[in-house]
């Protein structure tokens, strides 16, 4: 298969792009980083973006910031990146890519296991994550062509898990090589509409 990675640069991205490499054609791409450009944020570059490639057979997306920060000082310009990067991004890219799969194509986007377990400064996290899941279970509905879409929510990883210290106490951390796993299960797989849980 010809798979676009959105993201592969990151924790995760790489984990991923280690594991599909080995069974397919990776294209690697990233804000700053890898064989193509593109900022998730912009529909004009996501549009540049797979025009460049021209038809792949699957999509898969380990990208998104969001705002982590007190609701008591949060502003809506705040809670407007999560928005604008993480969630909308990432419907971009399914909005768009749709069009440029092949028959029997897939779509993997990423949200995160604060989309069920709540942690303190991360309201937008929360909401992004569980919109994420809701446009994925819809989108599954009406894809056409056998395109399927699913959704990765890991918990924290192992490899960031210093970096986020204090945040998640209490949580089992999972290593990104463990994630890549559901990833394969996503492109590789049969089924759609699902989100993958991974480490809880």
């Amino acid at each position: 298969m010809k798979i676009v990675i959105i993201g592969a640069s990151g924790t995760v991205g790489r984990a991923v792009t280690e594991e599909l490499s080995r069974r397919h054609e990776v294209i690697r791409v990233g804000r700053t980083q890898g064989e193509y450009p593109v900022d998730i944020t912009s529909q004009a570059s996501v549009q540049a973006l797979f025009e460049s490639i021209g038809p792949v057979d699957a999509i898969v997306s380990a990208s998104g910031g969001l705002h982590f920060g007190p609701l008591a000082t949060m502003t809506d310009g705040d809670f407007n990146q999560g928005l604008q990067d993480k969630l909308l991004g990432q419907v971009r890219l399914a909005l768009t890519g749709q069009h440029y799969l092949n028959e029997g194509g897939s779509i993997t986007l990423i949200s995160g296991i604060v989309a069920d377990e709540p942690i303190a400064q991360g309201v937008n996290a929360t909401t992004v994550n569980a919109a994420l899941e809701g446009f994925v279970r819809a989108a599954a509905c009406e894809l056409p062509r056998g395109i399927r879409i699913n959704l990765i929510s890991p918990t924290v990883l192992t490899e960031s898990a210093a970096a986020y210290d204090g945040f998640f106490p209490g949580f089992t951390s999972v290593p990104a090589a463990t994630v890549a796993q559901a990833y394969r299960r996503s492109v590789e797989g049969v089924q759609s509409g699902r989100v993958y849980k991974v480490g809880y």
